[in-house]
């Protein structure tokens, strides 16, 4: 049993291990993209790509967000926390949401603030600083997305969508930069509304992003995949004859279950218990999403005559011995 607990601990640990690296690494790749496009924004006199360079600065305090969620959720269970802290780190995703959505407002309002005002061609070399950006952030979204889904981390998940809307958000940058470029009497103002237009989306990727974590945070059951899983790993401990009622609910990287379990109802209360340990200790064994599991014993309304004739042999031959 303490071996048991110990490999899940272990799992735990390493989960976080890895979020927490994952958070560091983008927190030094976003930072460098903002400080390299907000320089290049204001020198070369480009509305597009200050705008992208605001949202990498946005992305600094989001993978900051999401590093110290990891640390709060590596805190172990308490007194006052009997499920562990691990909520912590599905509330950053939250707060990634409402950071991009604010942020995408803040970019909006710059960028047709000075849409009426006469200014000077931007300079060339920002496109290069947009592609840049394009690049890093194309590896930064693929790398969250896999640790992301390999860990089940909400906060990872939703940094992923961060990254992945800001290679589309420096794609329209591009465009309107290369537009204004191409021939600025008629496409000047295309730098200003393609900073707009990454405004808009970094808006609503922070609706998404929002809604998806919310949805975690209010115990929205896994998805049927996961849910068949437990119940699948229940029955084929022995003894263990159906699983009536079954409901998980989120706590971070993992998941606590409660199980209704159906046994033979002529079985004695030890017994079943036993069971009902053997069927809790398969779960956590063989699912290393699910934290902990409390198991309901049921009787079996109706028991199959094989059931109950193998229950049967095998307390016959106990008593024998």
């Amino acid at each position: 049993m303490l071996s048991s607990s110990r490999g899940l601990l272990l799992r735990s640990s390493t989960k976080i291990r890895i979020g927490k690296r994952v958070a560091l690494a983008s927190i030094a790749v976003s930072g460098i993209l903002a400080v390299v496009k907000i320089t290049v924004g204001i020198i070369g006199r480009s509305a597009s790509v200050l705008a992208d360079g605001f949202e990498s600065a946005g992305d600094v305090v989001a993978a900051t967000a999401v590093f110290f969620g990891f640390a709060i959720a590596s805190r172990p269970a308490d007194e006052g926390h009997p499920y562990g802290h691990g909520r912590y780190e599905t509330l950053t995703g939250l707060i990634v949401g409402v950071i991009l959505f604010v942020a995408g407002i803040g970019i909006c309002y710059r960028s047709l603030l000075g849409v009426q005002h006469v200014h000077d061609v931007p300079a060339s070399y920002g496109v290069w600083a947009l592609l840049a950006s394009m690049i890093a952030k194309a590896v930064m979204s693929a790398v969250k997305f896999h640790y992301g889904k390999r860990i089940r981390s909400a906060a990872l998940t939703a940094d992923a969508w961060n990254d992945f809307v800001d290679i589309l958000s420096a794609l329209t940058a591009l465009t309107a930069l290369g537009l204004t470029l191409l021939d600025p009497d008629r496409f000047l103002v295309a730098d200003h509304y393609g900073g707009f237009a990454v405004g808009l989306f970094v808006i609503f990727t922070g609706m998404r992003v929002a809604k998806e974590t919310s949805s975690r945070l209010t115990d929205e059951m896994p998805d049927d995949e996961m849910m068949s899983a437990i119940r699948e790993v229940s029955l084929t401990v022995p003894g263990a004859v159906g699983v009536e009622k079954c409901f998980a609910r989120n706590v971070g990287l993992q998941y606590y279950v409660d199980l209704h379990l159906e046994v033979d109802p002529d079985l004695t209360v030890r017994k079943s218990h036993d069971i009902a340990t053997e069927v809790r200790f398969a779960i956590r064994k063989r699912l290393d999403w699910v934290a902990d599991v409390l198991v309901h014993v049921e009787p079996a309304p109706d028991i199959p005559q094989a059931v109950v004739s193998e229950h049967s042999g095998k307390g016959h031959s106990e008593s024998s011995g």
